[in-house]
């Protein structure tokens, strides 16, 4: 399907983080579309962020290519509940970590709970982000740029850290960073300037790693049409969503998720390292 949804989308705001239920247009995550090859059979996967947008479409993939998946989330219980459904409806074994993984204990706490449930871990997606959308320097609080490093940056870093034991040859890492790593968003600066650290990050760890023979790879979203958006952005932002890539339109999380599955698989055992952009035609680095 690519016959998705084009600007001008009705111009929309949440509190954040927002919830997929009160979108117009509602997400697609691949429920209708996305057909598994077994290409993850019996895997299991920590997806951070996983109760909605990308991470939902995300565990949603991986559950149809065979895969466990453990979802962490912060408190949206409702979207987190969705995807355990959709899980557990392909078939798989869903478990739901709700906590702020900013905090280097919960951090931790979610790859030893996703090992005593499933006994094993393969797959760590890096998902999860905070961000905030502010005109000028001064309006950003000094607590507000330490949460966005803590979740979007720290949090990859301890979970990281914490997996590493229990991950085998083979095993394979994935953050989310953006298009705004190369081509930063004024208003974004403290999110952006996390997803130029996530690509650094990327690029050193799966040198550090490559002797285990684990990977580590990015994704490089565009525009994608996500609860974030309207919780984040003011009205005639979202309206306009996306309208900047040559494609003319944001993403749908379903367009993101087979990116994450190819670097799962043993498909892209040469690939470590690399940034992968999924950017509606924006060029990236």
């Amino acid at each position: 399907m690519t016959d998705y949804p084009t600007p001008p989308y009705p111009a929309q705001q949440q509190a954040m983080p927002g919830t997929t239920a009160a979108m117009d247009p509602r997400p697609d995550h691949g429920e209708h579309s996305y057909v598994g090859h077994g290409r993850l059979a019996d895997r299991v996967a920590i997806v951070t962020g996983g109760d909605s947008g990308i991470g939902r479409a995300v565990a949603l993939a991986f559950a149809r290519e065979g895969a466990d998946v453990a979802i962490s989330y912060l408190n949206e219980d409702e979207d987190a509940h969705e995807t355990q459904r959709l899980i557990e409806e392909a078939g798989r074994r869903a478990l739901l970590l709700p906590g702020d993984i900013s905090v280097a204990d919960h951090a931790r706490a979610v790859v030893t709970r996703t090992v005593e449930a499933f006994g094993r871990l393969d797959i760590l997606v890096n998902n999860a982000a905070h961000q905030a959308s502010f005109a000028a320097l001064e309006d950003i609080a000094d607590e507000e740029w330490q949460l966005t490093f803590a979740t979007n940056i720290h949090a990859m870093f301890y979970l990281a850290k914490a997996a590493l034991p229990h991950l085998r040859a083979g095993a394979s890492i994935i953050n989310t960073t953006s298009i705004n790593a190369d081509s930063p968003n004024a208003q974004l600066l403290a999110y952006a300037t996390t997803k130029g650290a996530i690509h650094n990050f990327t690029a050193g760890l799966a040198q550090m790693l490559a002797e285990k023979k684990i990977r580590v790879n990015a994704v490089a979203p565009g525009p994608v049409w996500t609860p974030l958006i309207p919780s984040t952005m003011p009205p005639e932002a979202v309206k306009t969503f996306g309208e900047n890539t040559p494609l003319g339109r944001a993403a749908q999380p379903a367009e993101l998720a087979p990116a994450y599955v190819m670097l799962a698989s043993d498909e892209a055992s040469y690939i470590t390292g690399a940034t992968v952009p999924v950017t509606g035609g924006r060029p990236f680095l």
